[in-house]
């Protein structure tokens, strides 16, 4: 018997890239996307709804940032974990995602197989 799949929310203001990690995810047993929204400030009324085990936050996005957007969802639902997932990430980005409350960040080229293991190592905590 499998182990239930991870929960995650997406969060990417790329429809493309969003959609293409839909159908990835679609693919593996490990992880189950229960939504998907555009921008940062939808995320944390579908979290705190849907209450999933992870949320997968793009850092650059229009309105707010992913770190501003990891603030909102954990005070919607602060037993969720976040993981950043970023284009080309800087030091200070990486600080202010951490110091926000987000569990990891990585980078968007990151190994597909590389990106599940932090989902699952997101969700364990």
């Amino acid at each position: 018997m499998n182990a239930a799949p991870v929960r995650v929310v997406l969060v990417e203001d790329n429809d493309t890239f969003r959609e293409t990690l839909e159908l990835l995810f679609g693919l593996r047993e490990e992880v189950q996307v229960v939504a998907s929204v555009s921008t940062g400030d939808k995320a944390p009324p579908v979290v705190s709804d849907l209450k999933p085990d992870v949320v997968l936050m793009d850092y650059r996005m229009p309105g707010l940032n992913g770190a501003e957007a990891t603030r909102a969802v954990l005070d919607a639902y602060p037993s969720t974990n976040v993981v950043c997932l970023t284009a080309s990430v800087t030091t200070q980005e990486i600080r202010e995602v951490l110091d926000a409350g987000a569990v990891a960040c990585v980078t968007k080229d990151q190994d597909f197989d590389k990106l599940v293991a932090t989902i699952q190592e997101a969700a364990a905590r």
